[in-house]
């Protein structure tokens, strides 16, 4: 399972509103007491799921101090004479919320799933976990009919100031935030673990997820059972260091998007070569960085549009997406009356909805709270992002000025990380499933955790995408010989004798 639309993975974070939690919460340090789910989520009682809240200690190196509450979901073993245990998994973000998620993967675990039970939570502080809750966010300001680049970057600056001082004025959040880190989402993962009675876990988990189970590994290597980690980053990096290095990627993504978009002259009318597709999309965003473009009721700067195509850019199975919706901006800029199709219309809806400001902010929790890698290490001096931005114009002129950009507001948070980043170095065995021109997290990242995690077998898939486990079951085109590595291992195989790369298979 990927994160979802608007929510550009290590990019853009996004948070579910809080869920009112279940009466059958169990006691400190007691077992789980299961009982029915909440009607809205509405996959879990289809399936019979049961639901509950673990209490965890709020600060870990206080186990006898304040607690919190895990939400976690239950879907039971049906194939009890071969029954391996239970299999976590997190969707990515970080932000993302997983109540759901462990079921979700189902159709690509098919006969697997029968033997395990499919245990989902939601990390702390989110959905139906105990929540941070930033408080309702102030209506957006109407965009500006003229603007320029170091404008944008201020008014960004200034929503990042100010999202930062709600998030820590509201509600109990200045006791809460400190305690938000990936390395406590682990120990609650391993709560969890225990609470079941188990002796190990199983885990899958994607983008973010996939370095959460990279730190579970470090934290807890005797707890492991199996541990696929699908789309992972260097763990030597900050999170501002992964997104810059992200900046190539994307316009090698965006190239090649381009000669697509060539082949097809006829119907999206951008160029008749590469060249000349990747030269009209830089023209849309030098204008758009003087005048936004007019779209269905709103205007959209050039940070927003660079945004759109960063979502798009991603996956291989969205470049007609991509061709459509810089078709229908070109036109608008150029005064057109346009009807936005299908997918920028979703986005435009998000983003004029009541929740599309806030849930770009929950991710924050974590990518503030952590002292490093998975996520944490941005500048303090918002001039050393716009100088980042303007150095990286002439070699990445379309994402450049996205990636160099200050994304999160960490630089204004007001409290620092209690603990370092995690430093991977272990033998525990680990399945690592990475696509090769992954413009998200790029494969080079993978390759170092790799290094790091010794006992791991890399499996990789020759694909442009954000992930590549279970892309069939989600729509997409499959990479069957890593969907069959993943299965084979979780049923109880041995890791492949050496590392995969598997075709990306035919469009």
């Amino acid at each position: 399972m990927r994160t979802p639309a608007l929510v550009l993975s290590a990019a853009l974070l996004a948070v579910a509103a809080p869920a009112a939690p279940p009466a059958h919460a169990s006691p400190p340090g007691g077992a789980l007491r299961w009982g029915p789910c909440p009607a809205a989520e509405k996959e879990l009682v289809a399936a019979g799921a049961e639901c509950g809240q673990l209490a965890v200690p709020l600060d870990w190196s206080v186990p006898d101090g304040r607690t919190i509450r895990i939400a976690v979901s239950r879907v039971k073993a049906k194939d009890s004479a071969h029954r391996r245990g239970v299999l976590l998994s997190n969707p990515g973000g970080p932000g993302g919320v997983g109540l759901a998620n462990t079921l979700a993967l189902k159709p690509a675990l098919k006969d697997v799933a029968d033997r395990y039970d499919l245990i989902g939570f939601d990390p702390r502080f989110l959905g139906a976990s105990t929540p941070v809750d930033c408080g309702p966010a102030p209506a957006p300001a109407e965009p500006r009919r003229r603007t320029t680049p170091r404008r944008d970057f201020d008014d960004g600056i200034a929503r990042h100031r100010a999202t930062a001082e709600r998030c820590f004025a509201h509600g109990d959040n200045a006791a809460l935030l400190p305690h938000a880190s990936t390395r406590n989402v682990a120990r609650d993962m391993d709560a969890i673990r225990a609470a079941l009675g188990e002796r190990r876990l199983s885990y899958y988990g994607v983008s973010y997820g996939a370095d959460l189970g990279a730190v579970y590994a470090q934290l807890f290597p005797g707890q492991v059972d199996r541990l696929v980690v699908d789309s992972s980053t260097d763990p030597d990096a900050t999170q501002y260091e992964l997104f810059r290095r992200a900046g190539r990627p994307l316009e090698a993504g965006l190239d090649e998007w381009a000669a697509w978009t060539a082949r097809r002259d006829s119907t999206y009318r951008l160029g008749r070569t590469a060249p000349a597709v990747r030269a009209t999309v830089e023209r849309l965003l030098e204008g758009a960085e003087r005048r936004p473009v007019p779209v269905a009721g709103t205007r959209l700067g050039a940070p927003l549009i660079r945004l759109f195509l960063r979502q798009f850019v991603q996956r291989q199975e969205d470049d007609a997406a991509l061709a459509r919706t810089v078709r229908t901006l070109v036109d608008a800029a150029d005064g057109r009356k346009v009807r936005p199709d299908p997918e920028l219309a979703g986005m435009l809806a998000f983003l004029n909805s009541p929740e599309g400001e806030a849930s770009f902010t929950g991710g924050a929790v974590f990518m503030c709270g952590d002292g490093g890698w998975p996520a944490g290490g941005w500048p303090g001096r918002p001039e050393t992002y716009w100088r980042n931005i303007d150095r990286s114009r002439a070699a990445e002129p379309v994402f450049g000025p996205l990636v160099n950009d200050m994304t999160a507001p960490c630089p204004f948070w007001r409290t620092a990380p209690r603990e370092p980043g995690t430093r991977i170095a272990n033998s525990v065995p680990v399945l690592m499933l990475q696509a090769v021109r992954d413009n998200n997290v790029p494969y080079e990242g993978a390759l170092a955790l790799h290094r790091k995690l010794r006992g791991s077998r890399l499996v990789s898939a020759d694909i442009r995408s954000h992930g590549v486990y279970g892309r069939g079951a989600e729509g997409h085109t499959p990479v069957p010989c890593a969907d069959r590595a993943v299965n084979d291992y979780l049923r109880g195989g041995p890791l492949p004798a050496r590392d995969l790369t598997c075709p990306g298979g035919k469009r």
